[in-house]
């Protein structure tokens, strides 16, 4: 079906709705998803106190499912405020959120969106029975709500492969510090990597975004996704400022360290990738998981060089219910 002629502003429009639409479906099946595991989700990561590799996975997993690194991150400061989980020990699971985060863009790359509306109907048909089952309805129906709404911005962004401007514009983005620091700006204003990298594989799909630059900007959103963790520990203790600082610091020195090397590493990943849409969900992955295997062998040594002293020791028994 042909997209109707539209003017810029009118254009701009449409995209901005089917995103803040994006947006409100993936903060929506995030509560969601933690008011189902609202009594189990903070004594698990309570539990990764443990074992370092725990924690990585356990954050990894919950990132994968919750699909937002930055409600994690923001719930596991909370947890370190709440003497719950150590700093130490948050190190891990904040290091296996940069890992999970990276499912959004493997699901778009997949092209999974046209199961949205599927996903609704069962969601909204489970939200009529009993509520145990509601609850997990209204999660089914907002994550089909996601791919609903990202195959909504697929539509429209149509119109930009055939604006000879939007195009000359984007491919600005294959210069690895303009890519990166665009993605680092627009992930510190959406407050979501996940969204950030979702949108880049669209765009890459419609042929609107170079891969190159589409990488370029999913490693810049790893910086900016670490303000949501920074600005929910500000009226929090010395431990869950600490923790966010070290998730900001960890992001930003792998971004600095690969920028030199993002043209090689863009390459390295679309000649991996069958497509160049799963190009930038395995330059994506190789990046994230990369970061979080570097650091997590020094995650014992900075708990112990860098929390404040004072913390006690948490329990799992500690944890809120």
């Amino acid at each position: 079906m042909p997209m109707p002629d539209f003017s810029d502003f009118q254009l701009l429009v449409l995209v901005l709705s089917t995103l803040l639409l994006f947006l409100y479906g993936l903060e929506h099946f995030s509560k969601e998803l933690q008011e189902v595991g609202r009594d189990r989700l903070p004594r698990w990561l309570g539990l990764a106190t443990r074992n370092r590799l725990g924690g990585f996975l356990l954050g990894t997993c919950v990132t994968a499912v919750v699909q937002s690194s930055s409600a994690v991150s923001a719930l596991v400061v909370a947890l370190v405020n709440a003497g719950t989980l150590s700093f130490a020990a948050s190190l891990a699971v904040l290091l296996g959120a940069k890992v999970g985060t990276t499912a959004t863009a493997w699901l778009v790359s997949f092209e999974l969106t046209q199961i949205g509306p599927y996903l609704i109907v069962v969601g909204g048909l489970l939200t009529m029975l009993p509520l145990q089952i509601r609850v997990i309805g209204r999660a089914i129906f907002y994550f089909g709500f996601i791919f609903f709404t990202l195959d909504l911005i697929g539509q429209s962004l149509e119109p930009l492969r055939q604006d000879p401007r939007i195009l000359e514009q984007l491919s600005r983005a294959s210069v690895p510090w303009i890519g990166v620091l665009l993605g680092a700006l627009v992930t510190m204003v959406l407050q979501s990597s996940s969204v950030v990298s979702g949108l880049s594989v669209v765009l890459v799909q419609q042929g609107v975004l170079p891969p190159e630059a589409a990488i370029a900007i999913v490693v810049g959103s790893n910086a900016g996704t670490t303000v949501t963790a920074l600005i929910a520990s500000i009226p929090m203790d010395a431990f869950a400022r600490r923790a966010a600082l070290m998730n900001t610091l960890f992001n930003s020195i792998g971004v600095l360290l690969m920028l030199p090397w993002i043209t090689p590493f863009a390459r390295w990943a679309i000649a991996l990738g069958e497509t160049p849409d799963q190009a930038v969900a395995i330059a994506h992955l190789a990046f994230n998981l990369g970061l979080a295997l570097f650091f997590l062998p020094w995650t014992g040594w900075v708990g112990r060089r860098w929390a404040p002293a004072g913390q006690p020791t948490p329990s799992p028994q500690n944890a809120p219910v």
